[in-house]
């Protein structure tokens, strides 16, 4: 055999191992994009605690809901329908890095005016928060002695609680292990 039949089957085994790795190479998907930046509110601040022991999480946002902006659109100038766009526009932006099975609690309150009651969602899944449960809520308060103020800065504390997926880890059997039992039982 020649030197150049020899370099031409080393090159052709590297070139194997080059299509080979690169078979078995699998690349990635990128990160998903950042979510776009809020329009019908400012976020002044965020803070999120994790609870390691209870496996749940607690976010609490503080932000402040802009104004209906002044145009000749008749959806913009409707002020209840801008405040439900924000209100859901702020619960899809706090609930963005749950799944829906998760556990939702929700607290909303007012910053300044500290004498408003909070408005509470109680714990429901996540795919169970919907814009008319919102919505529903809010017109209960309304309907109330209760006043809230919305123009001011509101505080929005999100609890979650990542549910457990499966059945947990296994128990070992007390005395004979399982094969044993199930060896014996044949024999029976």
């Amino acid at each position: 055999m020649s030197q150049d039949d020899m370099s031409q089957d080393d090159m052709s085994q590297d070139d194997m191992s080059q299509d080979d790795m690169a078979q078995d190479y699998i690349e990635t998907p990128p990160p998903p994009p950042p979510p776009p930046p809020p329009k019908r509110f400012t976020i002044e601040e965020e803070q999120t605690r994790l609870y390691r022991r209870f496996n749940s999480q607690g976010t609490q946002l503080t932000v402040s809901l802009l104004p209906p902006p002044e145009g000749e659109d008749e959806d913009d100038s409707n002020p209840m329908a801008h405040f439900l766009d924000s209100v859901t526009e702020l619960f899809e932006y706090a609930l963005r890095d749950l799944e829906n099975s998760d556990m939702v609690g929700i607290t909303i309150s007012n910053e300044v005016e500290v004498k408003d009651k909070a408005i509470r969602i109680s714990f429901r899944r996540k795919d169970q928060i919907t814009g008319d449960v919102i919505w529903s809520v809010f017109e209960k308060v309304a309907q109330s002695d209760v006043r809230f103020n919305a123009l001011h800065k509101l505080v929005m504390t999100v609890h979650s609680v990542r549910m457990p997926i499966g059945n947990g880890r296994v128990i070992a059997t007390k005395g004979r292990p399982l094969e044993n039992m199930v060896r014996l039982k044949k024999v029976l």
